[in-house]
């Protein structure tokens, strides 16, 4: 692998999980709840939902922009996500709620790499 390509696949990983940041941090600006406390479950839902299409967009995006290996780059999304929930997760623990990090990890994360198969899927149509 070149240091050009390298820097793509990096690059467009962040990408990915800049998609998804961007709209988990709209969703709770936009109805203005703190991530890190009790929410109605109503929002619960819409959050994570949002999170999820999120995830996926990001994990599709990252596969578009790295030119190829579309799940890999993917699971980078996920592996970052992961990273940043798991790390909130355990400054949270006893001190807030924690179903947005719960529902990063096991709903948003997968949701992905889901992502990157589609993309996968839709380059062998192209």
């Amino acid at each position: 692998m070149t240091f050009t390509k390298a820097i793509r696949s990096v690059l467009s990983v962040l990408a990915g999980y800049v998609l998804f940041a961007v709209s988990a941090f709209l969703i709770f600006r936009l109805f203005n709840r703190p991530p890190h406390q009790i929410a109605p479950l109503w929002f619960m839902v819409l959050a994570t939902g949002v999170g999820v299409l999120g995830a996926g967009a990001g994990g599709y995006v990252s596969g578009v922009l790295a030119g190829g290996g579309p799940i890999g780059h993917a699971l980078g999304v996920a592996g970052v996500l992961v990273l940043g929930a798991a790390t909130s997760l355990s400054a949270t623990v006893g001190k807030g709620a924690i179903w947005s990090q719960v529902a990063a990890i096991t709903l948003m994360a997968p949701s992905a790499v889901v992502g990157g198969w589609i993309r996968r899927r839709h380059g062998k149509r192209a």
